[in-house]
């Protein structure tokens, strides 16, 4: 009886401690909602096209039909790097950032311009979506 008793209490007690833990994994976000390997962007901290329009938003207070423009300039960055074998993505990565970057910067204003040029890199100097450095005026 005391032992029965006792293994009831040891898997009610494990029961406690694993529950927490289910409940924050059921919490995390599904996997194609994560940035990182397998999510959007498919790279490690990679920004998806929503989220650099998002920031370039904030930065510069772009008008509907520039959001529209820009989201469709890095859809079309992400979409050409998924069709790149992984191995050859590094090397390539830099030239098509700093393409996208003249194109993202050909649809803003000069105030616009001068703002995005002293703004760091999309991929934050790792050859991201915004790779070029900055021009001189």
């Amino acid at each position: 009886m005391k032992s029965s008793l006792r293994n009831l209490l040891v898997v009610l007690a494990l029961g406690a401690a694993v529950l927490p833990m289910v409940s924050v994994a059921q919490d995390a976000p599904p996997p194609e909602k994560q940035r990182g390997p397998g999510g959007p962007g498919g790279g490690r901290g990679r920004m998806t096209p929503e989220q650099q329009v998002e920031r370039l938003d904030k930065a510069l207070s772009l008008t509907a039909e520039q959001k529209t423009k820009i989201a469709a300039i890095y859809k079309e960055l992400a979409a050409a790097m998924e069709a790149i074998p992984a191995e050859e993505r590094r090397e390539k990565m830099m030239e098509m950032g700093k393409a996208t970057r003249e194109k993202v910067r050909v649809t803003l204003t000069p105030e616009q311009m001068k703002k995005f040029d002293d703004m760091p890199p999309m991929g934050g100097g790792r050859g991201g979506s915004g790779g070029a450095p900055k021009k001189e005026n």
